[in-house]
């Protein structure tokens, strides 16, 4: 099978011949149909996250067909369509895992970090920490509701019941939020890079009810404020817009350095916290709205080959919606 692999952090994806793998128990073997490109994968490329294993396999928004069973799997069945996401594993017997946390499980083992992900021909999973896939998407389309939309629903959760709710970063992720926010009857605002005026008209073509700079103050005081950009200075510029007794939440695996800001920013009950990985109800859940709500999931195609040109454009700014890898 053909394969894009990374050798050493910070270097170009190689491209690899490599055997196809072969299921152990508990396990499917999958055809990769499509896998979405995830900024996580640019920090694990670029060194950001410190490096799990090498050579590796990046990708964890995987859409695959079932092509073979390891021992003992009864979920699914030869020709499902299925979707594999960030958690790969964990160890199931922790406090964590007792309390359906695994997301903060110590084992925990995460798809195109840990283990050989989707940028790839064929990969393996578990077969109990993959999801059924909404029938209405198609395969690039379904492609990044199992990480920028799934981690977060997630952190959309975490925001509670917010009726005025800022996005900050207006990627994969925030594009697919922000329709959940707006079918919900919520008031959503995006905020972008400064200059950045194609996001900004690309999240008021989505229906956003207003979009700017993220050092611009919005129309009327956040609710809540989720961050998707892996940038630290925005703590304090979204903590400046909650109101009294509401949330920051930080949606990233990585974020540059948070600087020093006065108390008062904090002060008033407002909560900062961050999203650490998902759960399998979170995948259920969010599986679920996906299939009630018509997400348009805007997605840029690349064939498997260009995987690192797909990272670049990520890594510049060049896309509106998710990048997504066609094998």
């Amino acid at each position: 099978m053909l394969a894009m692999q990374l050798g050493a952090p910070g270097q170009p994806l190689m491209a690899a011949e490599l055997p196809i793998p072969q299921p152990g128990p508990g396990q499917l073997l999958l055809r990769v149909l499509a896998c979405g490109v995830c900024r996580t994968d640019l920090h694990i490329v670029d060194g950001e996250l410190a490096p799990h294993r090498s050579p590796l396999i990046p990708g964890h928004e995987i859409v695959g067909e079932v092509v073979a069973l390891g021992a003992g799997v009864q979920r699914f069945a030869l020709g499902a369509r299925v979707g594999v996401a960030w958690l790969g594993d964990s160890c199931g017997h922790c406090p964590f895992c007792a309390a359906a946390q695994e997301n903060l499980c110590d084992d925990a083992r995460f798809t195109g970090y840990d283990c050989d992900g989707g940028y790839a021909e064929y990969t393996l999973a578990r077969a109990d920490y993959c999801f059924a896939l909404p029938a209405a998407y198609d395969d690039a389309h379904a492609a990044p509701l199992l990480c920028a939309g799934l981690i977060g629903y997630r952190a959309y959760r975490m925001a509670g019941p917010a009726a005025v709710l800022g996005l900050y970063g207006f990627g994969a992720a925030a594009h697919i939020l922000a329709q959940v926010a707006l079918a919900e009857g919520r008031t959503v605002y995006a905020f972008t890079r400064p200059g950045d005026t194609q996001s900004q008209a690309f999240a008021r073509q989505l229906g956003v009810h207003w979009a700017g700079p993220s050092d611009a103050a919005p129309p009327q005081t956040l609710d809540a404020a989720i961050l998707f950009a892996p940038d630290g200075t925005l703590v304090p510029r979204a903590l400046a817009q909650v109101r009294k007794g509401g949330s920051v939440i930080c949606a990233g695996i990585h974020m540059s350095d948070i600087p020093a800001f006065p108390y008062h920013l904090l002060w008033g009950e407002r909560r900062l916290q961050s999203v650490a990985n998902l759960t399998r109800a979170d995948g259920e859940g969010f599986m679920q709205v996906a299939a009630s709500v018509p997400l348009q999931t805007h997605v840029r195609p690349y064939p498997l080959r260009a995987a690192n040109q797909a990272l670049d454009d990520v890594r510049a700014g060049r896309i509106d919606g998710a990048a997504v890898l066609i094998p």
